[in-house]
């Protein structure tokens, strides 16, 4: 198991501890299902990458780096550690 997703699924159950610890099993369960792309984009990074063809918004012509996928799910993974930090340092 590589490092990228030993440290997203820490990082995805500290999340859904939290949520269920302010509000229970409602918000876990939006937690979970925000949490589905982000980690898709961290565990098959290159697969997700390689995926080329049609989307409701046009279609996607060349493949996307690995590298690139697996970043941007650690960019969404953490958005809301981001805003929290932003918040706070907003509000001093």
């Amino acid at each position: 198991m590589s490092w990228n997703r030993l440290l997203s699924v820490i990082v995805a159950m500290i999340y859904l501890v939290v949520a269920y610890a302010a509000h229970g099993l409602e918000l876990v369960g939006r937690v979970a299902i925000f949490l589905i792309l982000p980690l898709a984009c961290i565990w098959f990074a290159d697969a997700m990458g390689s995926y080329t063809g049609p989307t409701p918004r046009g279609a996607i012509t060349e493949k996307t780096p690995g590298g690139l996928v697996c970043f941007g799910g650690w960019l969404v993974l953490l958005l809301p550690v981001i805003a929290v930090i932003v918040a706070a340092c907003a509000s001093r």
